[in-house]
């Protein structure tokens, strides 16, 4: 099965995150075609999550994971290296005090 490309997949989600009137901003515009993304959701409180989609070797699935949680500057800290390594890397940043990301969902798990 062929795979989307980071930037339809981002502006899938970024669509569906505007049905339920989330707001979400590209933080860091990664390579188009294949570049990986991760995903902040900023609780508006100081604190924030970092999620990436990983590859379960015993399912062979892509899940959605969470990289890191805390205080948002550690978190943010924590995007800063992965862009260090990757500068192709796409940061999208969800806010919501809900803590609701949609990662999970029919069409963007």
């Amino acid at each position: 099965m062929p795979r989307l490309t980071a930037r339809f997949w981002v502006d899938a989600y970024l669509a569906r995150l505007r049905v339920y009137d989330i707001p979400a901003f590209v933080v860091a515009h990664g390579d188009d075609t294949g570049g990986a993304v991760l995903v902040k959701l900023a609780t508006l409180d100081g604190n924030a999550v970092l999620f990436q989609k990983s590859f379960d070797l015993m399912s062979g699935a892509r899940t959605w994971v969470e990289m890191t949680r805390g205080p948002e500057a550690e978190v943010d800290a924590s995007v800063a290296r992965q862009r260090g390594f990757d500068p192709d890397l796409w940061v999208i940043e969800v806010e919501d005090r809900q803590g609701r990301h949609l990662l999970h969902e029919d069409g963007l798990a």
